[in-house]
């Protein structure tokens, strides 16, 4: 019996591993067609900010500078909580200061709740509301490629979120790795197969209409997943849009690392329990690979976590007891378990190819990025036993970067 069991989960593990890089292989091309639009959508641009006192004052030149008719947006920063000089940094650049307090509600997920509220108050109704992080920057022709998406029949975009600071350590040097990878072989290639496409966070869009139907209601510590999961259980499904870039700031060190991660985890268990089961039995109730898609991996926390703990298992076994439980790998051969690996950390270097990266630092920096991967693996099983922690866990900012910066390293 406990033979079967963990051959089962063996060819488990084994079948979504395959899957997801069957679906990794629809990203190597970009399609190149693409209609554009007279800019006609306005939008509001919120900002979520605590202390943010270093970094807002450039994010807020980079919106100034966007090539998009002035009129048809505006800015509001929403100071969650602040203690220091960031709503006065907001005035003094002719912008929206918003001003919130509260200290039972805190987080990102509330503070946007708020301010959604205190928006459609406003004389004034925009065609779409845009999401960005205090320490990003966006790409000039950001909102013309939101423009053209709505246009389209869109109604929430993910932009594609790069990161600003890739060369400052070996740990932002694994998140652009990362996330060179996730945008290009998970975000363009469900793209290009017209599924649902998961929320990063920031350089978001959503439609007012959509918004005010439905709310935002995500207010855990992934409330870009969990208003992901909310949106495709209705049928709307979030499109990614390749050109539209926003610079996220990476934290700098292996701690800030692991405890923005822990964060992440912890809320990817919450939102796991509450959607996967609903989201598969409408997968399979509807036959629809595009829920069951979305399902797994809303699921992969778990998938991690399993993985882990099965793989501590068989090694303990077959060290400690001879490998009395069934491994179904052990009857594979050597070299094709090295080629598994290899094929693994070779995906995140085409994705590096494909992306045209010319940091010369991330790539002596990869030698490490097998740390940075492992680690996942010891965070995700201490949030599964901490996935009930709330607390939001607030990036330090070292110094200011800047566009011009950012677009010269990229050549």
């Amino acid at each position: 019996m406990i033979d079967a069991i963990f051959i089962a989960l063996q060819l488990l593990l084994a079948a979504v591993g395959v899957y997801q890089f069957v679906f990794s292989l629809f990203g190597l091309y970009k399609k190149k067609k693409k209609k554009n639009f007279e800019p006609t959508k306005s939008f509001a641009v919120l900002v979520a900010a605590h202390n943010e006192e270093q970094v807002v004052g450039a994010l807020l030149e980079n919106l100034k500078q966007l090539n998009y008719p002035k009129d048809l947006y505006e800015v509001f920063v929403i100071c969650d909580n602040c203690t220091d000089r960031t709503a006065s940094i907001v005035r003094e650049h002719g912008m929206n200061a918003c001003v919130r307090t509260n200290k039972n509600l805190r987080g990102k997920g509330y503070a946007i709740e708020w301010m959604l509220k205190e928006l459609w108050a406003m004389p004034r109704q925009y065609d779409a509301v845009v999401m960005f992080d205090a320490d990003n920057l966006a790409h000039p022709d950001f909102l013309i490629e939101m423009n053209n998406d709505l246009c389209s029949g869109a109604k929430v975009i993910q932009g594609y979120i790069d990161t600003k600071n890739p060369e400052d350590s070996w740990i932002t040097a694994a998140y652009g790795v990362s996330y060179w990878y996730i945008n290009r072989l998970w975000q363009l290639s469900r793209h290009n197969l017209n599924m649902a496409n998961f929320l990063g966070g920031t350089g978001m869009c959503f439609e007012t209409n959509l918004l005010k139907e439905i709310g935002w209601g995500a207010t855990s510590l992934v409330e870009d997943l969990e208003f992901t999961m909310r949106s495709v259980m209705r049928g709307v499904y979030p499109k990614f849009n390749y050109d539209a870039k926003v610079f996220d700031e990476k934290p700098l060190t292996f701690k800030a690392s692991a405890r923005q991660r822990l964060r992440w985890m912890q809320g990817h268990f919450t939102v796991a329990r509450r959607y996967f089961f609903p989201l598969l039995w409408r997968a399979i109730k509807e036959r629809s690979i595009v829920k069951l898609d979305l399902a797994l991996y809303g699921v992969n926390v778990y998938i991690v976590l399993l993985t882990f703990v099965l793989t501590a298992i068989l090694w303990a076994d077959a060290s400690l007891f001879d490998g009395n439980i069934a491994n179904l790998y052990g009857y594979l051969p050597l070299w094709l378990s090295f080629t598994a690996i290899a094929a693994n950390v070779f995906t995140f270097m085409i994705a590096m190819i494909l992306e045209k990266v010319t940091f010369k630092k991330v790539y002596a920096y990869l030698i490490l990025f097998p740390v940075y991967l492992l680690s996942w693996y010891p965070i995700t099983v201490y949030a599964f036993f901490t996935q009930n922690n709330k607390q939001w866990s607030h990036t330090e900012h070292t110094r200011v970067v800047r566009l011009e910066e950012v677009q010269s390293k990229q050549g």
